[in-house]
């Protein structure tokens, strides 16, 4: 595993007038590692994100981004940084063949026209470069496209970009057992190549299936960040749910003000 984080987060507060939705929140992304977001429905994990991708500018704390403070005030500064975001509903165009999504709004021209073949060179490229074996033409319509491949698509189109952080908002969400199993193979594939990727879900299988370390969010605070090798489903669900696990042996720097919630270290670690 990386010793040094490609995206580091620290001391992190965001707030909706009266309403303060994240907590002192730490977070850190290492490339080549999948990082798991996990935390019940109200827990902040959106507006995180929204705050990552510039969406949302956080009201105090520190945004370290390969090794240096950033300030990322529109979705414009992270793609610049190389962040890219995968929303839920993907944002992809029915209507446009695969291609043309890729490249919808960053378009590269040839004097006045599209260059068409420079696109799909590029697109191909990217997909082949990720192992995507299951799109048959790259001139087919999205429509005609199934869950796990639109799914796939979208992924494609963030990392197009020379992006080095990747964050995919519960890319499994609609997905049947046989496309689930091709995009958790995709995602453990971006951090094979060396990518940081914030993996937010709420299947506790896929998050064990291809997550380097998870990180719990309990009422806008970082509960923990932990190995995914170190602790067990029940642990993770209860620090989703408590935001604490008693028997969980966590080091003591855990609260040492790296944005993480104070836990009770006690009893046997398994």
């Amino acid at each position: 595993m990386a010793a040094t984080p490609l995206l580091e987060l620290r001391g992190v507060n965001k707030s909706f007038g009266p309403v303060q939705v994240l907590h002192d929140v730490g977070l850190d992304v290492y490339p080549g590692e999948v990082t798991a977001l996990v935390g019940d429905n109200g827990a902040g994990k959106s507006t995180m994100v929204k705050c990552i991708a510039g969406i949302y500018t956080i009201d105090a704390g520190t945004v370290t981004y390969e090794g240096r403070k950033v300030a990322i005030h529109s979705p414009r500064d992270a793609s610049a940084l190389g962040i890219e975001v995968v929303y839920q509903d993907l944002a992809l165009c029915d209507n446009l063949d695969i291609v043309q999504n890729m490249f919808l709004g960053r378009e590269k021209m040839s004097g006045v026209v599209l260059d068409e073949p420079t696109m799909e060179q590029m697109a191909g490229d990217t997909l082949a470069g990720l192992s995507v074996r299951t799109v048959k033409s790259l001139r087919q319509l999205v429509a005609s496209l199934s869950g796990g491949q639109r799914q796939t698509v979208a992924i494609a189109k963030a990392v197009l970009w020379n992006s080095k952080v990747v964050i995919l908002d519960e890319p499994t969400a609609a997905l049947g057992v046989a496309q689930t199993a091709q995009v958790l193979e995709l995602v453990r594939r971006l951090a094979d190549n060396g990518l940081g990727v914030v993996l937010i879900s709420h299947n506790m299988n896929d998050v064990f299936a291809v997550s380097d370390r998870i990180a719990a969010l309990y009422l806008g605070r970082m509960a923990a960040q932990v190995k995914a090798t170190d602790v067990t489903h029940s642990q993770v669900v209860e620090l989703i749910t408590a935001g604490r696990s008693g028997n969980l042996g966590l080091p003591s720097e855990s609260s040492n003000g790296n944005g993480y919630a104070d836990i009770t270290p006690s009893g046997d670690e398994r």
